[in-house]
């Protein structure tokens, strides 16, 4: 595909961070009402990501602590830890639909962010939040629902782009977070990744000192975008 052109940035303001005390945040955002999936698939491959219709990249001053990360999906290899995860949800049926809003889903998505995230802003989310932030009128998004038998207990939704796919956001049954529902979207991910032939797992940003997304540091090969170029993160002691 021919790689796009014109494509307009904006900075937002500095704002708290989410993630590091103490500091600001700034991103650098496409203008709105301009981005595509072509747009999309190029610019993940330079370290940015989706949230809703837009799409950004953290752009700090003097601050570089968020990497894009990404699974090379043909030479993943599971972890002992991996394995038991696999073994432990074998007893789910998974199935990859359309992204799209069902009460179903709402429900699953409002318990999952009381339990998760109290009293952090997205606690009480409205059906037109959860579209706002989970589907896009221009991405290729897919949900990967997970049921034990008829019972929904999470759902993945993930985006399809020219070279893979990115993960954008799993939520689950609180009553069900001893099965690990999280790790084992990332690896039916990667399993969706290699049926369809595509090199990548986007896994979105990691930061070294956010507890919350150690988990992402677990899976290798795991590559970095740092310096604006793709790199191998070595293996952790």
């Amino acid at each position: 595909m021919n790689r796009p052109t014109n494509i307009q940035l904006y900075v937002t303001p500095p704002q708290e961070c989410s993630y590091l005390p103490e500091r600001d945040a700034v991103s650098i955002f496409v203008e709105p009402g301009t981005a595509d999936n072509p747009i999309y698939s190029h610019l993940i491959r330079h370290g940015f990501r989706r949230s809703g219709e837009h799409i950004y990249r953290p752009a700090c001053p003097g601050c570089q602590a968020c990497v894009s990360v990404r699974i090379p999906a043909a030479r993943f290899k599971p972890s002992r830890r991996e394995r038991r995860c696999w073994r432990r949800n074998r007893d789910l049926a998974a199935h990859w639909l359309k992204g799209h809003y069902a009460p179903e889903y709402f429900d699953l998505y409002q318990r999952y962010l009381a339990a998760r995230h109290p009293g952090g802003g997205m606690d009480n989310p409205s059906p037109a939040q959860f579209r706002q932030f989970l589907l896009s009128h221009w991405s290729e998004t897919l949900f990967l629902e997970l049921r034990l038998e008829e019972q929904l207990l999470g759902v993945a939704c993930t985006d399809l782009v020219d070279d893979g796919l990115s993960a954008v956001y799993t939520f689950f049954a609180p009553e069900a977070s001893d099965r690990g529902l999280g790790n084992y979207a990332i690896l039916q991910q990667i399993e969706l990744a290699k049926r369809l032939h595509l090199d990548w797992v986007y896994l979105g940003y990691w930061i070294e000192n956010s507890p919350k997304m150690a988990y992402k540091r677990r899976f290798r090969p795991l590559q970095g975008y740092q310096g604006d170029r793709w790199r191998e993160l070595a293996e952790e002691p």
